[in-house]
């Protein structure tokens, strides 16, 4: 390498949070998503349409680059309040022995509430900066990975104006039906959503409306892990990314701590702010995750019982 190039390759290094430049190891380090929920938060509000958005789309797209997935962008338009909306899904496709005959899916939403002052670090900002750091171990275990993995970061999840079947959700609900219509469907073994699971005092419910053979293995994994006392027997029933999914038939679960704070109040308030996110809580989710990923590519029993009509939650 000529002095020059080898000039240019340490200052892209040096532009690069740790969690990109350092790629030695192949487990979740809490340390390097909490990176990536720092940078994010660097952009402000990320609410659709923002300079904030944006930024945060080129760096998902970077650092999924350098996990060595290949990068698919989902590009749709939405009529909101505000007029017509461009959204985009990424999505990180790491491939495996299984090809595409078998994906997991791991999704979650990377757009903030828009609320003037709303970085969203757990809620928008956990979720993203975990599935880049899952991309970055698995990226790295490629030749081991039996199955397929698609990292899937899901646009417009927040809705403009009140939450319902027609405002919010909106990249889970077009990604659903482009699936569907590519006969993509079929082929996910599971579908596993993470969103805001960087609370500090992390306490994950059971979601009533996720698939029950799939939370129970999330649920075992904890257990084997020593994790139970941040995933619990109580259980709640949550409206998320996973409900397109679940409609049409494909098991899911939602992980999601929706206990933010005393009585919920840094959940969509401008209190939802760094110091408010654990890398410890991210690392456990993470490695939870990781290894029910593993035991699905093991040839878990993946019985068809998910639930045929969604509870409803005030999300």
């Amino acid at each position: 390498m000529g002095r020059g190039a080898l000039v240019l390759a340490l200052l892209a290094a040096c532009a690069l949070p740790a969690a990109a430049a350092d790629l030695k190891d192949d487990h979740v380090v809490g340390r390097r998503a909490m990176e990536h929920v720092q940078a994010l938060v660097r952009y402000g509000e990320r609410w659709p349409g923002s300079e904030g958005h944006k930024r945060a789309q080129a760096y998902i797209i970077r650092q999924l680059q350098l996990a060595y997935a290949e990068v698919e962008e989902s590009d749709f338009i939405v009529q909101s309040p505000y007029g017509t909306v461009a959204m985009k899904n990424i999505i990180g496709k790491i491939p495996g022995r299984s090809k595409d005959r078998e994906i997991v899916v791991l999704a979650g939403h990377y757009d903030t509430l828009r609320l003037t002052g709303f970085v969203g670090a757990n809620d928008g900002g956990s979720s993203a900066a975990l599935l880049l750091e899952l991309a970055r171990v698995l990226g790295r275990r490629q030749p081991e990975n039996p199955l397929t993995v698609w990292v899937v970061f899901f646009d417009g999840e927040e809705a403009f104006v009140q939450w319902g079947p027609r405002d919010g959700t909106f990249g889970s609900r077009i990604q659903a039906a482009r699936w569907e219509q590519d006969a993509v469907l079929p082929q996910i073994k599971a579908f596993i959503l993470v969103d805001m699971i960087g609370d500090r005092d992390l306490q994950l419910r059971r979601d009533l409306n996720s698939t029950p053979w799939l939370a129970d293995l999330v649920w075992q994994v904890a257990e084997d892990k020593g994790r139970r006392a941040n995933f619990t027997e109580d259980s709640m029933a949550v409206q998320d990314d996973h409900i397109p999914f679940i409609r049409r038939g494909v098991a899911a679960v939602d992980l999601i701590d929706f206990d933010y704070g005393p009585g919920n109040r840094y959940w969509h308030t401008v209190e939802d702010t760094i110091d408010r996110v654990s890398a410890q809580s991210l690392e456990i989710v993470g490695e939870v995750v990781l290894e029910t990923v593993a035991r699905l590519g093991q040839g878990t029993p993946a019985p068809t019982d998910a639930p045929a009509a969604p509870a409803k939650q005030s999300r």
